[in-house]
C-alpha cells in the first residue's frame, strides 16, 4: 500500500504534544512512520492502541456502515430508491463501478487500517500486563479477523464460485506496516487462505475473549463471526455449531419489538454519544462525534434526521415484501419519502450482529443437514419461529425457502442481501450472482502502488 495508515492517534497527538514542548519547531525532523519499540511501551500504550483499532474498525468507511451500505447497492433492484448526486454511488447502484472509485477506495484503506491497528497491538502483546494479555489479543484478533472476512467477501469472488483454493482474495498482512519496504509489496493470497485465516483469528479469539466485555467485543461476538464465515463456506455443521454457542451461552435475548433492537430515534444519540447495546447486540459499534459518523444514516437517514436523503425505500417493495400483520413492516418513516428507522440517527450504536441472526443461521443450517439431527436439540421451526413471533407473525413451516425470505424481512438494509445472493447462487434481477461487476475492484491506487497487486476481472 502506497500510504502507511497511521495507528494510535491519541497517542501519536499525545507523543507530538511532548516532543514539541522539548524542542523548536525546526528542530523537529518530519516522520512518516512510528517506530513501535517507541511507541508502545507499556500496557497502557497497547490497549490505547487497541481502543484506536475499534476506533478505525467503526469508522463511516468500514463498520460505520458504508461497505454494507454499498453492498446493499449492488444487491439492489428495486427496494432502494436512489436520488443522490455522488457519483460513485451512482455507480454501485448502476452496478458499474469505476476502478478509481473513492467509496471503494476507502472501504479497502479503513479495512487495513484497522487490521494495521490490530497487528500493532498483538505485535506488542508481550507488554500487555498477564491479567490482561489473553483480552486484549482475543479483541485484536476478532477486530483482524472480522476485517479480513468483509474485504474478502467484498473484493474477491465468492468462497462457492469456482475454486477458492486458485481464485484471488485479498492481501494477509500479520505484522505491522512501519515503513515502505519491498516487504510492504504484498501479493493477493487466495480466497482460501484468507478464509483459513479468518478463521484462526477468530477461532482464537474465541478461545481466549471473556463472556462479558462491556462494550467491546466477547468470545460470543467471535463465535458469531464464525458463524457467519461458515455458513458464507457452505460449512453447515461448523456454522450451526458456532450460532449454538451463542444462542446456548444465554447471554442474549430478542428485543420485545423489532425496532428496538435499534437505536430510538430521534433521541438516541443526540449528544453524539454511545447509548447502551441492547439485550439482541452480540456484536455493535459505537459511533460518536470523535469517531466520525454513522455511514448508514448519512445516507439511508432523511435530512431531517441528519442524513443527506439520497437512499430512501419503495413504498411498493415494502408492501409487496412484508406480510400486513408483520411488524417490520412498521420500521419506516415518512419524511417526504419512505426511510428505513433501523438508522435515524448520526451517532449512538450500530448493530453488526443481532440475535435473531444466530437463530435463522441455526434453524437454515439444521435444515440443510437434515434428516441429521438438529444441532442445539431445537427444530428449525422453532427457530424460526421465535424470529417471526417477535414481528407478530404465525409459523406453520421452516422450509429453506422460508428461512433464506426470513433473512430478507429481519435484516433488510443492513448489508446481508449481497452476499446472500452469492452464496445461494440467486441473481441479482438479470445479473448472474458470480457477475465481475457484483466485485469491488481492487482500487487503482493501490495497483498504481504495488506493481505485485493483479485487478479483477471485468476492471
Amino acid at each position: 500500500m502506497k500510504k502507511i495508515y497511521i495507528y494510535n492517534l491519541m497517542f501519536l497527538a499525545m507523543l507530538f504534544i511532548t516532543v514539541s514542548a522539548c524542542k523548536k519547531a525546526l528542530e523537529i525532523n518530519p516522520v512518516d512512520t512510528v517506530e513501535q519499540s517507541k511507541a508502545l511501551l507499556t500496557s497502557k500504550d497497547v490497549e490505547v492502541a487497541l481502543v484506536g483499532a475499534y476506533s478505525e474498525l467503526g469508522s463511516r468507511n468500514f463498520y460505520g456502515g458504508r461497505p454494507f451500505l454499498l453492498a446493499d447497492f449492488l444487491a439492489n433492484t428495486n427496494a432502494i430508491e436512489w436520488g443522490g448526486t455522488y457519483e460513485e454511488l451512482t455507480q454501485t447502484v448502476n452496478k458499474q463501478i469505476l476502478k478509481t472509485n473513492a467509496f471503494v477506495d476507502n472501504v479497502w484503506a479503513a479495512g487495513y487500517t484497522a487490521i494495521n491497528d490490530a497487528n500493532n497491538v498483538i505485535s506488542a502483546i508481550d507488554k500487555v500486563d498477564a491479567a490482561k494479555k489473553s483480552r486484549v489479543e482475543g479483541e485484536a484478533k476478532f477486530i483482524r479477523g472480522a476485517a479480513y472476512f468483509d474485504l474478502v467477501k467484498l473484493f474477491s469472488k465468492a468462497y462457492n464460485d469456482g475454486s477458492p483454493t486458485t481464485n484471488l482474495g485479498v492481501p494477509i498482512v500479520l505484522t505491522p506496516t512501519k515503513a515502505i519496504t519491498n516487504e510492504s509489496y504484498v501479493s493477493r493470497a487466495t480466497v482460501a487462505a484468507v478464509y483459513s485465516q479468518v478463521i484462526a483469528d477468530l477461532t482464537e479469539a474465541e478461545a481466549k475473549l471473556p463472556e462479558t466485555n462491556g462494550f467491546f467485543a466477547t468470545k460470543f461476538s467471535a463465535a458469531g463471526m464464525l458463524a457467519r464465515v461458515y455458513l458464507q463456506m457452505g460449512n453447515y455443521a461448523a456454522a450451526a455449531a458456532a450460532a449454538n454457542r451463542v444462542i446456548a451461552s444465554n447471554k442474549y435475548t430478542l428485543t420485545n419489538a423489532f425496532i428496538d433492537a435499534f437505536p430510538k430515534m430521534p433521541e438516541a444519540g443526540k449528544s453524539g454519544q454511545p447509548g447502551p447495546n441492547t439485550t439482541e447486540d452480540v456484536f455493535a459499534m459505537q459511533v460518536t462525534t470523535l469517531t466520525g459518523f454513522n455511514g448508514y444514516n448519512e445516507f439511508y437517514g432523511s435530512s431531517t434526521f441528519g442524513g443527506r436523503g439520497d437512499a430512501s425505500i419503495s413504498e411498493d417493495w415494502i408492501n409487496n415484501t412484508y406480510e400486513a400483520a408483520d411488524d417490520r413492516k412498521n420500521a419506516f418513516y415518512d419524511d417526504g419519502a419512505l426511510f428505513t428507522s433501523k438508522y435515524g440517527n448520526s451517532y449512538g450504536n450500530i448493530s453488526i450482529m443481532r440475535f435473531a441472526e444466530m437463530y435463522l443461521i441455526r434453524a437454515e443450517c439444521n435444515v440443510r443437514l437434515a434428516p441429521a439431527p438438529p444441532i442445539g436439540g431445537v427444530t428449525p421451526l422453532q427457530d424460526l419461529a421465535k424470529v417471526r413471533n417477535r414481528a407478530g407473525l404465525t409459523t406453520t413451516t421452516a422450509t429453506l425457502s422460508d428461512i433464506l425470505n426470513e433473512r430478507t424481512l429481519e435484516f433488510a438494509f443492513e448489508g446481508f442481501s449481497l452476499h446472500d445472493a452469492k452464496r445461494t447462487q440467486t441473481n441479482i434481477g438479470s445479473i448472474p450472482w458470480n457477475a465481475n461487476r457484483l466485485i469491488f475492484p481492487i482500487p487503482q491506487r493501490e495497483i498504481d502502488a504495488n506493481k505485485n497487486l493483479v485487478q479483477n476481472p471485468g476492471y
